[in-house]
Order: structure tokens, then C-alpha cells, then sequence
């Protein structure tokens, strides 16, 4: 695959999260609306905007209908001018649509995706729609690998040369056994990813002990695949009961459920946890992926503080 001068820093980006330098992303959930101006200005004109390395674009998450990760993901990185990584669930699309997908934005120098299988359609807002599922999300590690040797998933061959496209994936931060994660890390490495996203931490010996298994699998593949931890701050306790009870993948300590619950303010007592948890694990390990809900004053609150 060629490269371009003109491309907007790609490979120093990934140059970036493949060495030891800090590294901080943005998560962006495109909206059930037809514009997204209103929330990528507000990212633009934040006291953040030179901090932030990437944009992470959704895909719909929990299966609620929103404006389309492939699109937003366009508009971002040409608006904000920074990479933008992209994700692809496998839950709404066939490998002949997601391969179209790819080849096309390769051409807007969208060339980052993050694999996803994609939360089940129950979970959602759209009870009338049905999952696809062709496969899980290793296809999409199958397909950028094809499209990066100049072949399709059929292995024919693609008629021009395109600009290198880099998978990303995402993996639980925590499981009763953390030996399932070793597996799940291995595997996804070992089929290309380069980098791993976790759900949000909340625990920093949970953030140690995933970075442990980390250099246990680069050690056995030879690789030199990084973890991005997740980070999502926590403001209420009907949020950390939710982390709590319902997120498979994520654990938060019960006693943030119990200083939360005899709290007489439990926003403030929410970000001063959350704040100094991320202090905490930027002290630990320099690169975050920051999860907000599209609130970039709640992100002013905790990374400026």
C-alpha cells in the first residue's frame, strides 16, 4: 500500500501510540440528528482541543439508532482536522458492505478502525431491525489485512493501490477470570490489532494487572501491541450502579457505590473520584481514551483541574 505526503498524520499518530509518549483520544457519539456542528464546535472551541491526539467515532452503541460512524467519522476528522478512528460493528453490516466501506474511506484517509462485534439489538431502540452478524469482529482484522496485501476477503485482487489501514480493538478492562482477557488479547493481536481499547477502569490494580497481560502476549508473539485504557468519569450514583450491575467487561469497586449512595453531593463527589482516578492512571500509564458522553465540560472538569 502507497503512502501519501498529503495524508493527515496517520502514521505519526500511530508512530505516537506504538511508543512509550503519552497518547490521549476522545470518544465522539454521533447523535440521532441530522447535523453534527453543535457538538463538534464545541469540541473545536475547548481549552482541550490541543490536547486531544484522535477522535474515536461510534458505532451506534447499545444498538440505539444514531448517525452514522462511517459519515461522522468523515466530517470529524475534516473538521476538527485531527485523526479520527473509526468503528465498525459487524452487527449491522456484511463483509461486502463493510469492505466497501473501507475501500471508500481509504480515499477521505479514514484508515484507523476500531472491530467491534456490536451490542445485541435488544438492548437498542430499534426493535423492528435485525442483526447481521456475518461474523464476529476478527473478520474485520481479516479484511484490513486482505485490503492491506492488495486483495479482498475473496483474495482477488483490488485494481489500485491504496494508503496502509491500521486495526484497532477493543477488550473488557475486567472478567472473574482474567485469564478469558489473555485469551481475547492474544487472540486479537496475534490477528493484527495494534493497539487495544478497554472499557472504563476504575481500579488502578485492575489497570496494572491488564497492562501484565499485555506484555505477556507481545512477549510470546513478538509483537508490540499497546494498551489505551478507558476512562469514564462516574457523577451519580445511578451511573455507578449501572457500571456496577449491568456493563459485563467493567468492574467499579463497591465503594464507590457506598460513598456514592451516603453522599450529600453526589456529582461533586462523583468527578472528585473520577478525577483523581485519572490522575492516578496517567501516572501508571500515559495513554487514555476519554469517554464522556459527548460532555467536553465534564472532560474540562477532570483534565484541567
Amino acid at each position: 500500500m502507497n503512502g501519501d505526503k498529503n495524508s493527515l498524520d496517520i502514521e505519526r499518530l500511530i508512530e505516537k501510540i506504538l511508543s512509550d509518549d503519552e497518547f490521549l483520544s476522545y470518544e465522539i457519539i454521533p447523535q440521532k440528528a441530522f447535523s453534527l456542528d453543535s457538538t463538534l464546535e464545541k469540541i473545536k472551541q475547548s481549552e482541550l482541543y490541543n490536547l486531544f491526539d484522535a477522535f474515536i467515532c461510534t458505532d451506534s452503541p447499545l444498538a440505539r439508532l444514531k448517525h452514522s460512524s462511517i459519515l461522522a467519522s468523515i466530517k470529524a476528522q475534516n473538521y476538527l482536522k485531527k485523526p479520527t478512528i473509526c468503528t465498525i460493528s459487524v452487527r449491522d453490516k456484511n463483509s461486502i458492505a463493510i469492505q466497501g466501506e473501507i475501500l471508500g474511506l481509504n480515499e477521505f484517509d479514514i484508515r484507523i478502525f476500531l472491530a467491534l462485534k456490536g451490542d445485541p439489538i435488544r438492548l437498542g431502540d430499534q426493535p423492528q431491525a435485525k442483526g447481521v452478524f456475518e461474523s464476529n469482529s476478527y473478520m474485520l482484522f481479516d479484511i484490513i489485512n486482505a485490503l492491506n496485501d492488495g486483495k479482498d476477503l475473496a483474495n482477488l485482487n483490488i485494481k489500485d493501490n491504496g494508503r496502509k489501514i491500521y486495526p484497532f480493538a477493543v477488550v473488557n478492562s475486567f472478567a472473574n477470570d482474567m485469564e478469558n482477557i489473555y485469551k481475547r488479547m492474544f487472540r486479537k493481536v496475534q490477528k493484527g490489532a495494534i493497539a487495544l481499547v478497554t472499557q472504563p477502569i476504575y481500579d488502578i490494580n485492575n489497570a496494572k494487572e491488564l497492562l501484565l497481560i499485555l506484555e505477556r502476549v507481545n512477549k510470546e508473539l513478538g509483537k508490540n501491541a499497546k494498551l489505551i485504557l478507558g476512562y469514564h468519569p462516574v457523577s451519580s450514583l445511578k451511573a455507578a450502579e449501572f457500571l456496577y450491575n449491568k456493563l459485563p467487561g467493567c468492574y467499579i469497586p463497591s465503594k464507590w457505590i457506598d460513598k456514592l449512595r451516603n453522599a450529600s453531593d453526589e456529582r461533586s463527589l462523583g468527578l472528585e473520584l473520577s478525577r483523581n482516578l485519572y490522575k492516578e492512571l496517567r501516572a501508571v500509564y500515559p495513554k487514555i481514551h476519554f469517554m464522556c458522553a459527548n460532555s467536553i465540560k465534564m472532560a474540562e472538569s477532570i483534565i484541567l483541574e
